[in-house]
């Protein structure tokens, strides 16, 4: 793949422009579920000069077509979460290592080297069935940490309770992610104090609590793990790379993903900065499947590309690693 050795070295946004350019005229050749798509539209790469200019796949057809822009076999099948009865979308994967290489770069871009930390994973709901795109990743980020103390719990709450004090007593820099409802049943159990432990919450109450909104959310576990700042991670099964958040909720993509919005009216418009919309995603990593996809979350980007999650369209679906709604 032509494109791999370059959507990982990403230096300015001029690169990143170009680049997404060159695979949107790849996968209009190359993708048929998206080159229909595009035909629809009457939006040829001749008609394409800009981002701005790109058609955004509706994140739905994951559910109802096979999203490919290669004939390569299918290595792996990543599926949403749903409701007993409900489609869920299928991510087909014929490059793992390209997954890999997403997920481990942008590990390394925003928290450092993965072996200098234990891993503690807190996500009952995700274990409990196959398919999960988030269970692949925190597995191979378990084993690349090389710490016999990492690892995941399902509901020995107990047992984490007592590996985070130990890990904390030797002052070791841990990473504990967890779905939100299992980090809620965590501090209302136990009173924690950690200072060396990073809290990444990945969203989703999973039918097993009444959503709240993410700033309740964070005041209950900060005051539960006695910390400053809650982490986020934004994933789903259709994107191979993840925007993290250090805390408030405003999320930071790695230099190969960047986020849009699309005026709520007129999906086919994108908005300027700080204006509320449905959320664009633009994800390199995907050159297997669809780089360019319009997903069913809204909220807002700023002048630096930063955004923050703030809800759902009303006739979508809550599902999977989308984050909480308001």
């Amino acid at each position: 793949m032509k494109f791999k050795d370059t959507i990982f070295n990403i230096k300015s946004n001029a690169e990143f422009e170009a680049i997404a350019l060159e695979v949107f005229k790849f996968q209009f050749k190359n993708n048929r579920v998206y080159r229909s798509f595009c035909d629809l539209l009457y939006k040829h790469p001749s008609d394409v000069k800009y981002i701005a200019d790109i058609p955004f796949l509706p994140i739905q057809f994951f559910k109802s077509r096979e999203v490919l822009s290669s004939t390569a076999p299918i290595q792996k099948t990543f599926s949403s979460s749903g409701t007993t009865g409900s489609i869920t979308s299928k991510h087909l994967i014929t490059d793992l290592k390209l997954y890999e290489e997403s997920y481990l770069k942008a590990f390394k871009h925003f928290y450092g080297n993965i072996e200098d930390y234990v891993v503690l994973a807190l996500l009952p709901s995700y274990l409990e069935r196959d398919g999960s795109s988030l269970i692949y990743m925190v597995n191979d980020l378990i084993e690349k940490s090389n710490r016999t103390e990492s690892g995941f719990y399902l509901n020995n709450l107990e047992e984490l309770a007592s590996t985070l004090k130990m890990l904390e007593a030797k002052q070791q820099k841990t990473l504990l992610i967890g779905v939100s409802f299992a980090l809620l049943d965590l501090v209302e159990a136990y009173q924690l104090n950690l200072e060396h432990t990073t809290i990444m919450e990945t969203g989703g109450m999973k039918g097993r609590r009444k959503e709240i909104i993410r700033q309740e959310l964070h005041q209950i576990l900060k005051t539960g793990f006695n910390v400053n700042q809650i982490h986020s991670e934004y994933g789903m099964t259709e994107l191979l790379s993840q925007a993290y958040s250090k805390g408030n909720g405003i999320f930071e993509c790695p230099p190969w993903m960047k986020i849009l919005t699309r005026d709520t009216e007129d999906a086919l418009t994108i908005q300027q900065p700080n204006k509320t919309g449905g959320i664009n995603v633009i994800d390199l990593a995907n050159l297997n499947s669809c780089s360019f996809i319009a997903t069913q979350d809204l909220g807002k980007v700023n002048e630096n590309g930063e955004f923050e999650i703030i809800g759902r369209f009303d006739n979508s679906d809550i599902r999977g690693c989308n984050l909480m709604a308001l």
